[in-house]
Parts: structure tokens; C-alpha cells; sequence
């Protein structure tokens, strides 16, 4: 799971990309792009990567992810089990250059809001409130439209998120990932596998093994690079899995606890409400009733 530049493949005679996914194999991976994406969960649900933010998304989000800022959407497992039934993906995503318009079209005056949510794009927003099921619309007829009436909807659902007033910032203001190649590699590394095993208590001298580098070094390593400690992060990830399991409520709060990779009860708790700011219990109420 390198963080991948990718190139986003044009139609022939379309200045920018809209489609939808229906798999949950497509760019699959820890990647960024020159292009911006904005994209709706109209179906799907896992864990959500957004420079160094990380927490559930659910059927109905929508995010605005800026050009160059690194992403990856983990769709749970039962979307990759063939035999399960009712697990259903469908995803509606548009690729687009911020200079699609031109520079003289984004200074003139009554873009001003237009101008300033691209610019809030860098850190990754997510889109709620009001304005959010005008710009599910949008994106989901823009899939099937053409010509003109497609950039017309895309410039709509950009004034529809700048008006909003209740956008969700994602990266931390200090993120930063303007790393050469080789940095971007053991970022990438160190992410991918401390999810593959947060569950277990990973050592120091382990997590620098895998950046390859000292232990003495790892920690002002990784702190730089990230605007995090390494604890931070590890700690983040076991919340977001304990979010995603009580959002799914099928397991008792001591079974969530142990399968998020805390220790012991109490750490779960205090953890968890450091970062979201409510109870497991209140997190689990709000979020089922929404």
C-alpha cells in the first residue's frame, strides 16, 4: 500500500471524470492525484483516510478531497465476500483540475466562495447540514449527463459546499506531504501496517523496524512528519475500529473494547472520549439515530 500517484484516465472529449463504482477494488490503496475528488457514499460504509485523519464513513457521506492530499477509503470485509448477500456498493465520484475554469474565472469577485471551499479542499472536507443531499443529487445525475450541463453541475455542487457553513475539516491544519518519494514509501509502510496489526501491542523497536529506521529516531520521525506522536495514531485507529463496531452494534461494549485492541476497559473509555468527545455509549446512540 505505497502512497501512489495516480493518474485519473480523462473520457475522450470530457475535460473531467465522473463515474460510479460498484467494486470495491478501485483505487483500493493509499494514493493522491493532481486531481480534486469529490465523493458519495450512496451505498458503503468502512474507514476513512484523509492525511493523517482517520474515522468511520457511512451511506450518505460526502467528501471534497483536495489535489495532492493522500486518501484511502477501507471498505469493511463483507463488501469483498461474494457470498454476502445485501452488502451492496454504489459509489459516485468526480476527478477534476482546479484549473478547470481557468485562474481568471476563480478571481472573479462573485466566485469568492467558489475560490475558498477549493482552498478548504486541501485539508479534505466532508460535507454536511442541509446542503448535503442537493449535492448528492447533483453528483448523481452528473454520472449520466453531458457536455455543458456537466461542468454546470459540478460548478453547482462546489457553490452548494461553499454555502453549506457546516463543512467538516479532516487533516490537521499542520499535515503536510510534501515528502519525496522514498518519505512517502515509509509513511505508507508505517500506516499500512500498523492497521494490519493495531490489535496486538506493537513495540517500539517493531514500528522502526518497519520505517527502517533507529528506535531512538522513530518517535521525532514520525512527530515530524505526521504533527502526531506514533501513539497518537495507534490510538486513533483502535478508536476508529471501535467506532465502526458500535455503529454496526452487533458485539457488547467489553467484546468492542478487546477487538479494538485496548487492554482493559477503563484505557478504552477514557481513549475513546478523548477523541470523539462522547461516551462509547453516547457515540453509539447519536451516530445509530442519525
Amino acid at each position: 500500500m505505497k502512497a501512489q500517484l495516480l493518474k485519473v484516465s480523462m473520457p475522450p472529449a470530457q475535460s473531467f471524470s465522473v463515474r460510479q463504482d460498484i467494486e470495491p477494488f478501485v483505487n483500493n490503496k493509499w494514493h493522491y492525484h493532481q486531481e480534486l475528488e469529490l465523493i458519495y457514499f450512496n451505498e458503503g460504509k468502512g474507514t476513512q483516510f484523509i492525511g493523517d485523519s482517520i474515522q468511520p464513513f457511512k451511506s450518505g457521506d460526502i467528501v471534497l478531497v483536495g489535489a495532492h492530499l493522500p486518501h484511502y477509503w477501507k471498505f469493511d470485509e463483507v463488501y469483498f465476500d461474494e457470498t454476502e448477500k445485501g452488502a451492496n456498493l454504489d459509489v459516485k465520484v468526480a476527478h477534476f483540475s482546479e484549473d478547470l475554469w481557468g485562474d481568471f474565472f476563480l478571481n472573479l469577485p462573485e466566485n469568492k466562495l467558489l475560490k475558498d471551499v477549493l482552498e478548504k479542499s486541501k485539508r479534505g472536507v466532508k460535507v454536511t447540514g442541509k446542503s448535503k443531499q442537493q449535492v448528492a443529487d447533483l453528483l448523481t445525475r452528473m454520472v449520466k449527463a453531458e457536455g455543458t450541463e456537466r461542468i454546470i453541475m459540478l460548478m453547482q455542487a462546489l457553490v452548494e459546499i461553499a454555502k453549506c457553513g457546516e463543512l467538516e475539516s479532516l487533516a490537521s491544519i499542520g499535515f503536510q506531504y510534501d515528502l519525496e518519494q522514498v518519505e512517502k514509501d515509509r509513511i505508507s509502510d508505517i500506516y499500512e501496517y500498523t492497521y494490519a496489526n493495531f490489535r496486538n501491542k506493537i513495540c517500539l523497536e517493531e514500528i522502526a523496524d518497519v520505517a527502517k529506521i533507529s528506535p531512538n529516531s522513530f518517535c521525532r520521525y514520525f512527530k515530524s512528519r505526521t504533527r502526531k506522536t506514533y501513539s497518537q495514531f495507534l490510538t486513533e485507529i483502535k478508536v476508529g475500529q471501535a467506532c465502526k463496531l458500535l455503529i454496526e452494534a452487533h458485539l457488547n461494549l467489553k467484546q468492542i473494547c478487546y477487538n479494538s485492541g485496548f487492554n482493559n476497559f477503563a484505557s478504552f473509555h477514557k481513549c475513546f472520549k478523548k477523541i470523539t468527545g462522547k461516551s462509547p455509549l453516547c457515540y453509539q446512540r447519536e451516530f445509530v439515530t442519525e
